[in-house]
């Protein structure tokens, strides 16, 4: 572990890196524990959140998925089993040429959540190893410690996901717009046009910038329409199943996709802070074989979140008091 070799080379301080792996897992359980406490804040709150000069209060909400390699119980036991020989110097019995199951493949979702201005000034994220219901309750309580009712202007802004639509329906009703990040819509349009189109054609790319282009200029209704107009002389199963999914899909989310009014009101279309979290909170965990247990992962995606929210020296300084 580098932190152990850092630790020894800049303080002289020599730290087992089995030891030290455990210190930062509990204390990465302790600000889990913190923050459902209620004790770990955001170190702002809505009104902080103004937009220019004499501008609005806006805070922008975001939510995903992301994937963490996780270890399987049974590889949990053999690591542990073989741990316990290292100590006692035994060698394993009747175990050579036989290979167990472990966690090869073995991923699990951790759901994030994330508040922010549009400065990027004032960001705050948290993440946990439950399922959706878990983070929409996260949702709903670190709103109510930012006071988010307060800000002029609630927007949330994310992928087209169901659960993310219903969570934040359900936990965040103060919302006034709900956003499908531009990014992501563009994906599925330029999807259906490789499959009407062709990979790589100009047909295909001149397709999709016409429909983005009105989904920008115009609105959902004209992005519908172009699409029914597109469809209605196509003859091949493949491909007009391709148009008819991007036809659901809009339609199923058509309150989130009036990107002329959004742009109008200079509210942001794309959930780029909220994509960079999900990359910044799990990097400590993706690395070249690693797998992990699903309640240590959370504690070193909690870690990362104080670090990344700028809470990393406000949060140690009160540890540092409460101890004193």
């Amino acid at each position: 572990m580098k932190a152990a070799e850092n630790l020894d080379r800049i303080g002289n301080i020599r730290i087992g890196r089995e030891w030290l792996r455990e210190i930062a897992e509990g204390e990465g359980r302790a600000v889990v524990a913190a923050r459902g406490a209620g004790t770990v804040r955001a170190g702002w709150e809505a009104k902080d959140c103004r937009v220019g000069e004499g501008g609005p209060s806006r805070v922008m909400v975001g939510s995903d998925g992301v994937m963490v390699p996780v270890i399987s119980e049974a590889e949990k036991r053999k690591r542990r089993e073989a741990l316990a020989r290292k100590r006692t110097g035994k060698k394993a019995k009747g175990r050579r040429g036989r290979r167990e199951r472990g966690a090869e493949g073995s991923y699990k979702e951790f759901k994030i959540g994330t508040f922010y201005d549009e400065s990027r000034e004032h960001q705050y994220a948290f993440a946990t190893s439950g399922d959706h219901e878990a983070l929409g309750k996260m949702l709903r309580r670190e709103a109510g410690k930012l006071k988010l009712t307060e800000a002029q202007e609630k927007i949330g802004v994310a992928d087209g996901a169901k659960w993310i639509r219903r969570q934040f329906r359900v936990r965040l009703p103060m919302l006034d717009a709900v956003i499908l990040d531009f990014y992501h819509f563009a994906e599925h349009v330029a999807t259906a046009a490789r499959t009407c189109f062709g990979e790589g054609t100009p047909t295909a790319a001149s397709w999709t910038g016409e429909v983005l282009e009105a989904a920008k200029a115009q609105g959902p209704a004209v992005v519908l329409e172009r699409i029914q107009e597109t469809l209605k002389p196509i003859r091949s199963a493949g491909k007009r199943k391709a148009l008819e999914s991007l036809r659901e899909y809009l339609t199923e989310r058509f309150e989130t996709l009036d990107y002329p009014a959004y742009r109008a009101k200079g509210w942001d279309i794309g959930s780029g802070v909220t994509e960079a979290f999900c990359k910044t909170l799990t990097s400590r965990l993706k690395g070249s074989g690693m797998r992990w247990n699903v309640h240590n992962a959370e504690a070193m995606m909690a870690l990362a979140a104080l670090d990344h929210s700028n809470l990393w020296k406000s949060y140690w300084e009160g540890q540092r008091r409460a101890a004193a």
